[in-house]
C-alpha cells in the first residue's frame, strides 16, 4: 500500500511539473564515508578508497546542469576534475542542457526513476514537490558539517529550506529584477534615476513624447512580463498577500494584486511598452535589440542581464545604469524589498544516489575558491556572504539583497507548478488586455484553491 501510494505521488509531481515553463537511481540509502568517532571523509577512507580507486571499481555519480554559454561549461568541467582528482574513488558525468529541454528530460527521468545524482532547480514549490516524492535528500547534516552552512546568505539558505531541513545547495547566481537602463539617453533628456512610481511615469511620459518607448518587454514567455506584476504588488503590499493568498489566509483577489493588473494596463494603453510584446521573445534578444539601437530606454530584467550584455554587446554596456524598482507614494510596504532569488540554480542530491556524502561533496567544488574566482570573473554573485563584486552595477545589487528585509522569489518557482503556469498565462493576458485584472486574479484564486483541495 505505501509503495502505491509512493506511485501515485510521483505519478502526480511528473504531472504539475510538467506544466513548469520558466524554470529549473530504487529508494537508495546514504551511504556514511565518515566513521563512528567523527573522523572526516578523507582521513578514515584514504586507505580503502585509494584501493577502490586503484582496482577501477570506481563509484559513478551522473551532474545535469544548464549553463550552456561559456565559460560556464568550462567551469563546471574543472570543478568536478579537481573534485575527481582529489577523489579518485569517484567519477562523474557531465550533462549540459539547455534550459527548456532541461525541464521536460526531468520530469521523464524522474518518471523513469532515473533522475541523475546531482541536479539544479530554483527551489519554491518544485522542490517541495521533489522533496515529497523522494527525488531531494535531506542534506541538513552535510551543510552543517565544519559550518558550511555559514557561508551563505541567509535568504540562500532559507529558499533552500523546506519543513526545517535544508534540500538544496544554492550555487549559481544571486539575481534580482531591477531596471537597467541608457544613461546617454536619461542624460539627453535631463532624467535622474526615479525613487518613487511617479517619478518612473513621469520619466516614461517624458519619453514617449520624444518617440522613445520607456520600456523594452519581449513577453512571449510570460515570466518577462510576470516581473512587472510582481513588484507592483509586492510594493503595494509586502510580501504578506502573496503567502497569505498561497496559504489560505489571504486571496489573490485582494487589493495589491489588483493594483498590479490596473496599474499594467494603464501603462499599456499609455504606449510605454513596445509594439507587439506578447509575440516577440526575451531568450533570443529581440527585447535587448531595442535597447542596442535606442529605440528604447529602460528594460526591467534579472540581474543576469549585466553578463548577457557583456557577451552580447560591450561597447553597449558602457552606456548602461541600473535603479531598483521605485516605491509607491503611500504604501506602507518596505521598499527595499527585492523580487529574485539568492542561489538561481540550486542543487540538490536524487533520492535513489547511491552515495549521497559522495554527491554532496561533489557540488561543494562547485563553490570551492577557484570556482568562485571563475564565477566572478563570468560576472556571476555567489550567494556567500563574504563575496565582493567588482562590477558597479553588481555592487548595487549585492547590496541590495544584503540590506532587503525580505526577498520575494519569482511567483513562477514559489508557486505549485500547475498554479504557477496559471500565473504566468493570467499575467500575459492582463498585458495584452484579453482580460481584466479581476478577471485574471479570480482564476488565480480559483487555481490555488484546487491545488490545496488536492493536498
Amino acid at each position: 500500500m505505501r509503495r502505491k501510494m509512493r506511485q501515485l505521488l510521483i505519478q502526480s509531481v511528473v504531472a504539475v511539473i510538467v506544466l513548469l515553463s520558466f524554470t529549473a537511481c530504487g529508494s537508495g540509502n546514504q551511504s556514511q564515508v565518515n566513521d563512528q568517532n567523527g573522523t572526516s571523509s578523507s582521513d578514515n577512507s584514504k586507505g580503502s578508497d585509494d584501493k577502490k580507486a586503484a582496482s577501477g571499481d570506481k563509484t559513478e555519480l551522473t551532474l545535469w546542469h544548464i549553463q550552456t554559454r561559456e565559460p560556464m561549461p568550462g567551469i563546471y568541467e574543472r570543478a568536478m576534475e579537481r573534485f575527481m582528482e582529489d577523489n579518485p574513488q569517484y567519477n562523474v558525468t557531465i550533462d549540459v542542457i539547455a534550459n527548456d529541454a532541461y525541464k521536460q528530460k526531468l520530469v521523464v527521468a524522474m518518471s523513469s526513476d532515473s533522475t541523475p545524482d546531482i541536479y539544479p532547480h530554483w527551489s519554491g514549490g518544485p522542490m517541495i514537490e521533489y522533496v515529497k516524492s523522494g527525488h531531494a535528500v535531506d542534506l541538513t547534516e552535510y551543510m552543517n558539517r565544519d559550518n558550511f552552512k555559514d557561508k551563505f546568505l541567509d535568504a540562500a539558505i532559507a529558499q533552500a529550506t523546506y519543513d526545517g531541513k535544508i534540500y538544496a545547495v544554492p550555487v549559481e547566481n544571486v539575481s534580482i529584477a531591477g531596471f537597467f537602463y541608457n544613461k546617454e539617453i536619461f542624460e539627453q533628456y535631463n532624467l535622474s534615476e526615479p525613487k518613487t512610481l511617479k517619478e518612473l511615469e513621469d520619466i516614461a511620459a517624458t519619453l514617449k513624447s520624444n518617440g522613445i518607448t520607456p520600456f523594452s518587454l519581449a513577453n512571449k514567455t510570460q515570466w518577462t512580463g510576470s516581473m512587472y506584476y510582481m513588484y507592483l504588488a509586492t510594493r503595494f503590499g509586502g510580501i504578506e498577500p502573496f503567502n497569505d493568498a498561497v496559504s489560505g489566509e489571504g486571496s489573490f483577489e485582494s487589493e495589491p494584486f489588483v493594483f498590479a493588473g490596473e496599474k499594467i494596463q494603464e501603462w499599456v494603453d499609455a504606449g510605454y511598452f513596445n509594439e507587439g510584446f506578447n509575440g516577440l521573445d526575451e531568450d533570443s534578444g529581440q527585447s535587448r535589440e531595442l535597447l542596442y539601437s535606442g529605440q528604447a530606454a529602460m528594460h526591467l530584467m534579472g540581474s543576469w542581464f549585466v553578463q548577457t550584455v557583456k557577451g552580447e554587446n560591450p561597447d553597449f554596456y558602457e552606456k548602461v545604469g541600473f535603479f531598483p524598482f521605485p516605491s509607491i507614494e503611500g504604501s506602507s510596504a518596505d521598499p527595499n524589498i527585492v523580487v529574485g532569488t539568492v542561489g538561481d540554480n540550486f542543487f540538490s542530491v536524487s533520492g535513489s544516489c547511491e552515495d549521497v556524502e559522495g554527491a554532496f561533496t561533489a557540488i561543494t567544488y562547485l563553490l570551492d575558491e577557484t570556482s568562485v574566482k571563475d564565477r566572478k570573473e563570468a560576472g556571476k554573485i555567489v550567494p556567500f556572504k563574504d563575496f565582493t563584486a567588482e562590477d558597479p552595477i553588481l555592487k548595487v545589487v549585492l547590496d541590495s539583497v544584503k540590506e532587503a528585509p525580505a526577498v520575494q522569489l519569482w511567483y513562477d518557482q514559489y508557486l505549485p507548478p500547475e498554479v504557477a503556469d496559471v500565473h504566468k498565462t493570467t499575467s500575459q493576458e492582463i498585458f495584452g488586455k484579453t482580460m481584466s485584472p479581476e478577471d485574471a486574479n479570480a482564476k488565480m484564486q480559483e487555481a490555488i484553491e484546487a491545488y490545496r483541495a488536492k493536498q
